[in-house]
């Protein structure tokens, strides 16, 4: 069972959008300095994150453009190596030929034809891949340069973010100190009672202390308050805390309603 708190506030002060308390002001921009103290230990953990995946795309550009170059020069000393073969094959089709004309019996005819026509299926097989390889060649030249523009595009545009990123992780100690500075001395204007209140819900609640009456209910766990509470919440003279989620809860005028 949750229990509604009630502290007696300081003086109300006026305030866009309707009366708001001096003690629920304050409280609201300690909220706001809890919430960017999170912001900054979270960014503390996705920023390496973040850093991590852009290197990893410069990594995995570059590791690209390097395979698809290595099997490009692969490929050239291949068609090199055929052009040689084919070109001996063709050096020892041409002697087979010219036996021919010494031929004197079936059976060295007959070897001879085969020898021929050996040499000739293995220059149409070095021919094929011969094209093949050069068809590669032309398709690898052209992955050269669409990889070759994405390793230059993710090195320069994520080299310069990776120097932001660094920038902000340089600053978060600095920023921390400053937000820290400046809860100091917030909270040193907060009623003891009302501090404590505030301190047990913004750790129980992940950080969503202080909420604003909507619809005549909590805006955080929307549970219904009954007239009484919504007028007494209204009185702007105590802090009350929601009977549901137990979050502070205020009042403005033109949100409210």
């Amino acid at each position: 069972m949750r229990f509604s708190f009630e502290v007696p506030m300081n003086k109300p002060l006026q305030a866009q959008g309707g009366v708001m308390p001096s003690d629920l002001e304050l409280l609201l921009k300690l909220q706001i300095v809890d919430y960017d103290l999170g912001e900054l230990e979270r960014s503390k953990e996705y920023l390496p994150d973040m850093m991590d995946n852009l290197r990893t795309e410069i990594e995995e550009a570059t590791s690209k453009l390097e395979s698809t170059t290595a099997e490009f020069n692969e490929k050239k000393v291949t068609i090199k190596t055929l052009e040689l073969e084919i070109a001996a094959k063709e050096a020892e089709l041409q002697k087979y030929q010219q036996q021919m004309m010494s031929i004197k019996t079936n059976k060295e005819y007959d070897a001879l034809v085969a020898q021929i026509d050996a040499v000739k299926e293995t220059i149409s097989n070095q021919e094929t891949e011969l094209l093949q390889t050069d068809e590669r060649v032309t398709e690898l030249e052209r992955e050269i340069a669409e990889y070759g523009e994405k390793s230059t595009s993710a090195e320069e545009t994520n080299s310069r973010q990776l120097a932001i990123l660094q920038e902000k992780i340089d600053s978060i100690g600095d920023k921390v100190a400053a937000k820290e500075t400046e809860r100091d001395h917030i909270i040193t204007q907060i009623p003891r009672p009302i501090r404590s209140i505030y301190e047990r819900v913004h750790r129980g609640k992940g950080g969503t202390a202080v909420v604003m009456v909507k619809k005549r209910a909590c805006g955080a766990c929307y549970k219904a308050l009954t007239p009484r509470k919504v007028q007494e919440i209204k009185k702007g003279d105590r802090i009350h805390t929601c009977e549901n989620c137990g979050r502070l809860l205020f009042w403005l005028e033109e949100e409210s309603n």
